[in-house]
């Protein structure tokens, strides 16, 4: 225990304290200790470096020596006037002129070296000088004719000398030092543009900026990817290749040198150049067609030589590039003609053009806009093989939605077939966020696992958007839009082929949807006959009548109804040849995009503009008329089926259907419809049938190849293809016989 005063022991603590941080001081800074620092740094031992306080003073102790040494402030200088007073005074006896000052001493030559004898005479008898003999001062020289007459009448000793200086040290301190610093924050405001671009550095001219994933990092497979069974299999050569490249090159086979992904946004065409990667257990490079254009004319060319060496030296190997309409588009009616993309296009060609398809090295490339593409970049040699990557059927969103919920907790009722059927359109992309809403829904509402509910309710938000319960609606606005929805639906009941409806609501949702009617197809629909399409306009046109019929007044709220009837019209007239005087003819002209809003080009006459005018003008009052009479005819089924809605806010199906059976007039209304439908007949029906089960049957066994794993061999016995169970592929109805045994005698 110690016993001390607080004082004292503050006092010691103090002493301590600096004694402590001088010898903190010393041990840093002895060589053993610098040594071993800079061993483990370079040994990669030492970890991340850490900055050190002592470190800084160091610094700043090195630029204060430096700085007393090789630029330290002159003397003070005085003005000439006060200099030559000191002169006729007789103060300064002695000048040195140079041409930057002149110099004025208060003693004369003589003085001084009988001044340094005594000193040196004093210290060797052991005493103490006595110091310096005067002071010195300087003034800026003048062009004075005066001051040396001066300087003569008074007797002042005086003498010129060359002024020495050190032009390197001047050099260096006033123009390199300066240079150097300016570069090194040039070149740290570049580096933090770079980082804050998604880490590409605009002046890095001829290094490629793409992403080297190694094999082992390549966890993507193809089971990983579903909804395009046909893709998968044209891809399967090129990691067959991989492998094996002698199977091909035995017998004068050339593999595709590039292979084109196209199709819509979100299909997964980025995932299966993953997949074909991590399949083949090469190295996988990854750009961006954007990544090649820079600000500097020139860079992407750099750029394109530089990729294409790195693979060469990894080969075999991928080079994946993502959007390629960025540098791909094509140079026909171009103004420029030294353009940067032009530039990239040209050198991509050429190093495309030649390209050893024996070398292991393949392009993979993806784009949604293969119409603007150069046609030299499609032609056989370079992008030899396309492949398309469309929306998933029913089946594939089928197999799409397994893949993403098989780490999701799904409850035992969940049907992943009927989230397949209420998703026509959907993409991979779409299907995975509609599992991933449902996911978050159930933990929201305190559930451990995904109902059936929660995935409606997640394609409905996908579809429709964000349910907006707690938003205040003024009554008569309400009432409307109930009105208004009910006439959507009623019309879809007793429009013959129309999808049948799902739901009915006056939930706000999105933006700007007040209610919505969501219709559900039962099956996947890839063509349309006049007549359904003409139900479609009859649909979109339901609210609109329902509004002028209750309330003899129409409202804002159909105006997304009317743009897209009229765009179906217009459709009917100019693309699809279903007009009376332009029947069978195309108007215009669609660009073939994969996105939507793509547009089309006009290829008619004005007459013929004013014509298709008309005719919409014609179609969509006429169909308005027969929607009008329709609801009449049915009043008293749309005010029932209203105040059901405006007391429930949702309806469903089972209830919409109900009420419509309580009604005698919409009974009838419905049956008769039903007889309107279009019939399929007995021959489409079971060779239809017949198709899709064999279809059934090939994905089944498919999916039981994929989980039949050949077995685990040692490496000395393994071949090609090393033990690999095989599978029958039965189809249903085969009877498959058992071969019999030679029989020799």
């Amino acid at each position: 225990m110690n016993n001390e005063p607080d004082d004292k022991k503050m006092n010691a603590k103090g002493n301590k304290d600096n004694d402590d941080w001088k010898k903190r001081l010393q041990d840093e800074f002895k060589p053993e200790n610098m040594e071993k620092r800079f061993k483990d740094m370079r040994n990669g031992k030492g970890g991340k470096y850490r900055f050190s306080f002592w470190y800084f003073l160091l610094v700043i102790v090195v630029l204060a020596i430096l700085n007393f040494m090789f630029l330290r402030t002159p003397d003070e200088v005085i003005e000439f006037s006060v200099f030559k007073e000191k002169v006729e005074n007789g103060e300064i006896k002695r000048v040195k002129m140079t041409p930057s000052f002149y110099y004025g001493m208060t003693y004369t030559s003589d003085e001084y070296a009988s001044q340094v004898v005594d000193s040196l005479t004093q210290r060797l008898n052991g005493n103490s000088s006595s110091g310096q003999v005067g002071n010195m001062v300087k003034t800026v020289p003048i062009n004075d004719p005066t001051f040396v007459p001066l300087m003569e009448s008074r007797g002042v000793e005086f003498y010129a000398e060359q002024e020495k200086r050190n032009y390197f040290l001047e050099i260096l301190v006033s123009w390199v030092v300066p240079l150097l610093f300016l570069f090194f924050i040039w070149r740290m405001i570049f580096k933090r543009m770079g980082g804050g671009m998604g880490g590409s550095n605009v002046m890095s001219f001829g290094q490629n900026n793409s992403k080297i994933v190694a094999e082992e990092d390549l966890n993507t497979r193809f089971k990983d990817v579903a909804g395009c069974e046909e893709s998968k299999d044209e891809l399967v050569e090129v990691v067959d290749f991989l492998k094996t490249p002698d199977k091909y090159t035995s017998i004068g086979g050339k593999i595709p040198k590039g292979v084109l992904l196209v199709g819509p946004p979100g299909t997964g065409k980025t995932l299966m150049a993953r997949a074909v990667a991590g399949e083949a257990g090469v190295t996988f490079f990854r750009m961006s067609g954007a990544d090649f254009v820079e600000m500097f004319v020139g860079v992407g060319a750099a750029r394109v030589r530089d990729l294409f060496k790195q693979a060469r030296e990894k080969a075999p190997c991928i080079i994946f590039i993502d959007e390629l309409d960025a540098i791909g588009k094509s140079r026909a009616g171009a103004v420029s003609t030294n353009d940067e993309r032009e530039q990239t296009l040209n050198q991509l060609l050429v190093e495309m053009d030649g390209f050893d398809s024996t070398s292991g090295v393949i392009i993979l490339a993806a784009t949604n806009r293969p119409e603007v593409l150069d046609p030299a970049l499609l032609r056989p040699g370079r992008f030899d093989r396309q492949v398309l990557v469309d929306k998933p059927d029913l089946l594939g969103r089928e197999a799409i939605l397994k893949i993403h919920s098989s780490g999701v907790s799904l409850a035992p009722e969940v049907d992943l077939k009927e989230v397949a059927k209420a998703t026509p359109g959907f993409v991979g992309a779409d299907l995975a966020n509609i599992v991933n809403e449902a996911a978050l829904l159930a933990v929201r509402g305190g559930r451990k696992a995904v109902s059936q509910l929660d995935l409606d309710e997640a394609i409905e938000k996908t579809i429709a958007g964000l349910e907006k319960k707690n938003r205040l609606i003024n009554p008569r606005e309400r009432e409307i839009v109930a009105y208004h929805e009910t006439g959507h639906a009623l019309i879809a009941a007793f429009t013959p082929d129309a999808d049948p409806v799902q739901k009915i609501s006056i939930v706000p949702r999105g933006m700007g949807a007040l209610g919505y009617t969501l219709q559900t197809p039962t099956e996947d629909r890839f063509l349309m006959t006049q007549e359904e399409l003409i139900g479609r306009i009859d649909i979109l046109l339901g609210g609109r009548a329902a509004e002028e019929i209750v309330f003899g007044k129409i409202s804002t709220g159909a105006s997304n109804d009317i743009m897209k009837s009229t765009d179906i019209a217009r459709n009917m007239i100019t693309e699809y040849g279903m007009s009376e005087k332009f029947k069978n003819m195309a108007l215009s002209k669609r660009n073939g995009s994969y996105l939507e809003g793509a547009g089309s080009v006009k290829e008619y006459s004005e007459q013929t503009q004013q014509y298709i005018d008309e005719e919409i003008s014609r179609l969509m009052d006429e169909r308005y008329k027969v929607v009008v009479g329709l609801l009449t005819k049915h009043r008293d089924l749309l005010d029932s089926i209203t105040d059901h809605l405006m007391d429930e806010e949702i309806v469903s199906t089972e209830e919409f259907l109900r009420l419509i059976e309580n009604d005698e007039n919409g009974a009838a209304e419905l049956a008769s419809r039903k007889e309107k439908d279009m019939k399929i007949s007995k021959r489409a029906a079971e060779k239809g049938q017949k198709r899709n089960d064999e279809i059934i049957a090939r994905n089944k066994a498919r999916e039981l190849a994929e989980k039949n794993e050949p077995p685990t061999v040692s490496q000395e016995h393994k071949t090609e293809n090393p033990f690999a169970r095989e599978v029958p592929l039965t189809m249903a109805g085969d009877e498959s016989k058992e071969p019999e045994d030679d029989k020799t005698e």
